[in-house]
């Protein structure tokens, strides 16, 4: 008899121990719970971490995380405002606030980064539809880009930047604010959305090089023909110094030649205009030249017997 009350204490015992066992549950600091009743929710959501009690059998445990969630998606191929096909590969992070809402509307972490996938991937492709494609790579911080276009401009000049109205992080706080608000419906709180990498779809990033080969081609020819006109200028520049330069000097030369001639005109009349003996030589002498440089074999002189010039030759009898 003693065996057999023993026994059924032990069952009791076992029986208790087992429903308490599974009346109790545990919840961490990096969690919270809901608890349902055949399918819907039961009060409010358990956030406080400890040992708590439910009904068993009839109550089920969801746990719902606490810590901050990542969201990694896809990359997608999207058109900017300019026309441009580009690959945009997106991450955010994200949390649950509304425990309650969240199940109620989305059940599971499954279902929720389904949802973010919708809403994060439409705002972004809204987002970059509405810039062109310089806003979306660039960012305002101590850097904007010099486009090709400015440097065809005639009076552009290298190293000159062109201004970027909004620039990446505008746009990724556009994506940022259309989508929080879709997102808080559910429950969820988008703490951060940001671009990882931005690239050309590949169908197009033959025609993108074929373009950037062609401006540049038509930068270096803008460059060229500019460097082509500096050396003409160089080049008259040097002319009209080399002119400039040969002509003073010339005329320094005929400056000097006409002192020096004035000169030895002086010390030819000082040295002949002693008396009239060295009049007569000078004259003489300067007449010999005279014939020397207009009198020669083939020479026919028809002279006035009155010139100076025949003086000598009529009076070359007479000193005989």
């Amino acid at each position: 008899m003693k065996s057999f009350i023993s026994s059924i204490v032990a069952v009791a015992v076992l029986v208790l121990v087992i429903f308490i066992g599974i009346s109790l549950y545990v919840v961490q600091e990096t969690e919270q719970v809901i608890i349902t009743q055949f399918g819907d929710p039961i009060g409010q959501p358990i956030s406080t971490p400890g040992l708590h009690f439910k009904v068993p059998f009839i109550q089920k445990l969801n746990r719902i995380e606490k810590r901050i969630l990542e969201w990694d998606g896809t990359p997608t191929d999207m058109p900017t405002k300019d026309k441009l096909y580009i690959s945009v590969d997106t991450f955010a992070r994200w949390r649950i606030v509304d425990p309650l809402q969240y199940f109620e509307r989305l059940r599971d972490e499954r279902s929720a980064q389904s949802r973010l996938d919708d809403i994060l991937g439409s705002e972004t492709r809204n987002a970059v539809a509405k810039h062109e494609l310089i806003e979306i790579i660039r960012t305002t911080k101590d850097r904007t880009p010099l486009t090709d276009d400015a440097l065809l401009r005639p009076n552009s000049v290298v190293g000159t930047l062109v201004p970027i109205k909004k620039g990446r992080k505008l746009v990724e706080e556009e994506v940022f604010a259309a989508a929080s608000e879709k997102l808080g419906v559910f429950g969820i709180e988008l703490l951060d959305i940001r671009f990882k990498r931005i690239n050309y779809n590949e169908s197009v990033s033959a025609k993108i090089y074929d373009r950037m080969i062609s401006e540049r081609l038509q930068i270096a020819e803008r460059f060229r023909s500019e460097g082509n006109g500096e050396a003409a200028r160089i080049l008259g520049s040097k002319e009209r110094e080399l002119s400039k330069i040969e002509s003073e000097a010339y005329r320094k030369v005929e400056e000097v030649k006409g002192t020096a001639d004035a000169k030895a005109t002086e010390i030819y009349a000082e040295a002949y205009n002693k008396n009239g003996a060295s009049i007569e030589l000078y004259r003489f002498l300067k007449t010999m030249e005279t014939y020397k440089k207009v009198i020669d074999n083939n020479t026919t002189l028809v002279l006035s017997t009155d010139s100076d010039l025949f003086h000598y030759l009529k009076n070359i009898s007479n000193t005989e």
